[in-house]
């Protein structure tokens, strides 16, 4: 798929959303959108399958950054600091799977690496959420 960004829910224990094309400007607000949704389901976790994504720009960073702040309390994230001074918090909620090299390379140059955590697979992904 090439262009405009397809968004397929996938409903579990953990939601999934499989992102497929560019997550760019012209898809920003539709991944935040799908994202609100989740969240104002109930969700409390949240997982984005990337292996479709075939180009992230500035504006997909953007989207990506909202969706986590979205999905981390900011209270806990600051309590977890509070007790965790000089360490880098890990969003339990919001998780990646399945990036490109070339995808993966953008969200590590741009930092997202650090806060969020990104798996090789969407079952790897999965596995690492509590369950209920």
């Amino acid at each position: 798929m090439t262009g405009l960004l397809k968004i397929t829910k996938i409903d579990g224990a953990v939601p999934v959303l499989k992102f497929e094309g560019h997550l760019d400007a012209q898809t920003e607000n539709m991944a935040v959108e799908n994202a609100r949704a989740v969240l104002d389901a109930g969700a409390r976790y949240l997982l984005i399958d990337l292996q479709g994504v075939e180009m992230v720009t500035s504006a997909g960073l953007r989207a990506l950054h909202s969706i986590y702040k979205m999905f981390t309390p900011t209270d806990e994230a600051q309590a977890w600091h509070a007790d965790h001074a000089n360490e880098t918090f890990k969003s339990p909620y919001l998780k990646l799977a399945g990036p490109s090299s070339q995808v993966h390379y953008v969200l590590s140059i741009a930092g997202f690496l650090q806060n969020i955590p990104i798996y090789p697979t969407l079952q790897e992904a999965l596995a690492s959420f509590p369950s209920k």
